[in-house]
């Protein structure tokens, strides 16, 4: 027996070869196409985003959010499949559903499928919306609420034309200058889902989180009613006029948030009345959603909800004018000034003439392009024809960037279309 065949019984030219494998894999590991790797493989090596989490480290007792709203009372689910069996046996009996659907006649109403939708987890899906625009945490901190009663809320437009406020859509100023029309249950019991007796009392509240110019924190009273009884909104008790929304130029979308609020009883709320001639300032209109909760959480529970968006048209010049009597606000992004580093004696790969003007003051460039220009327009008959062909005059005698610079010219490209 030779010396090779007694260490491949033996097992030691296997082992051999295992450790070849594993060092050629962590060759393979540790270098791709030629790259070496540094630190940590794949896999290995934390994340971005595991690194954060580590990082900023919160307490979840802190963090956890709580839920103001009213609970639900959902019925077993041995209940809800029953429900659901009887319904399906219901639609399979029915001979008149067959017979439409097989002639393609079969009409969905799409009122009672929205009505379903709302019933069932609409309101859920508007709890996720208002999440995602930040109300809760902007209105109530670190609370929330699930809407249990749905709000139905349309600006009339004129007299056959409704704009409704749905999810967060966009609503122009100049389409909500009127109260618009507000309806719900107030019959409806929010934890049962049915109707009770009994009267009922209800407070709604039209705030605009992104309208305080002066305490980011706090937000602009468009609207407060309260002691609305059942759902009559013109018998309520109007603490606060309706305001239209005001979005200055150049701030970009606003949030005005409907919030509607189930009363224990009839309350005394007239230390949040507005006067009449503080109805256009909006020192007085400042508001705070979470400290009037806390201030009446005993008497108050959010149980509806609704928001539309608002930015800036041309009908809010006039309203700056003559109902806030204020100058109209415009906001401009004020640019930083372009990094640029030390100027060099002799600038590599770059165009002499442009390398200079950054180094150069932008309104004297802009005055030498605009002479130019004018230099070549007659007064009456406006500027020269521009070249047939431009590209097939030839340009001899003059420097590389010169050259570039005098093609550009010809068509009208680079900074001179600006002028």
């Amino acid at each position: 027996m030779s010396f090779s065949n007694l260490l491949m019984k033996s097992g030691v030219n296997g082992g051999l070869r295992s450790t070849q494998t594993a060092a050629l894999g962590l060759l393979n590991v540790s270098s791709r196409q030629g790259h070496t790797l540094r630190g940590k493989p794949p896999g290995v090596a934390r994340t971005l985003e595991q690194r954060l989490r580590d990082d900023n480290v919160t307490d979840p007792e802190i963090v956890a959010r709580v839920n103001i709203g009213f609970p639900q009372l959902k019925p077993s689910r041995s209940a809800q499949l029953k429900l659901r069996l009887e319904h399906l046996k219901a639609q399979r009996a029915s001979k008149e559903l067959e017979k439409l659907a097989r002639s393609n006649k079969l009409v969905i109403d799409l009122d009672k499928v929205q009505e379903a939708y709302v019933q069932t987890t609409g309101q859920h899906d508007l709890r996720l919306l208002a999440d995602h625009y930040g109300i809760f945490e902007h209105l109530f901190g670190s609370a929330y609420f699930v809407p249990r009663v749905p709000l139905s809320i349309q600006y009339e437009l004129d007299a056959n034309l409704l704009s409704p406020v749905y999810n967060g859509n966009v609503i122009k100023p100049s389409e909500a200058i009127k109260a618009p029309l507000v309806s719900f249950d107030g019959q409806l019991d929010p934890i049962t889902g049915k109707s009770a007796e009994g009267d009922s009392y209800w407070t709604l509240l039209l705030t605009n989180p992104d309208a305080h110019y002066t305490n980011p924190a706090a937000e602009c009273l468009h609207w407060f009613i309260s002691n609305i009884p059942n759902d009559k909104i013109g018998e309520g008790e109007v603490l606060a006029e309706y305001l239209p929304p005001f979005p200055p130029k150049g701030v970009g979308y606003q949030r005005m948030v409907f919030v509607l609020y189930k009363q224990v009883s009839r309350l005394d709320l007239s230390k949040h009345k507005l006067d009449a001639k503080d109805h256009i300032s909006l020192e007085k209109r400042t508001f705070s959603t979470l400290d009037f909760y806390r201030q009446h959480q005993d008497e108050l529970t959010p149980a509806g909800l609704a928001f539309y968006q608002s930015n800036w048209d041309e009908s809010l010049t006039k309203f700056y004018h003559n109902v806030l009597q204020i100058k109209e606000p415009v906001y401009e992004y004020d640019f930083p000034k372009p990094y640029l580093a030390d100027q060099k004696f002799f600038p590599l790969k770059q165009p002499f003439n442009l390398y200079m003007d950054k180094h150069r003051d932008i309104k004297q460039v802009n005055k030498e392009y605009l002479e130019r220009k004018l230099a070549k327009t007659h007064p009456f008959n406006g500027p020269e024809p521009p070249l047939r062909f431009p590209s097939a005059h030839p340009i001899k005698d003059v420097p590389s960037w010169l050259a570039t610079e005098i093609r550009k010219r010809r068509l009208g490209t680079g900074r001179v279309q600006d002028y």
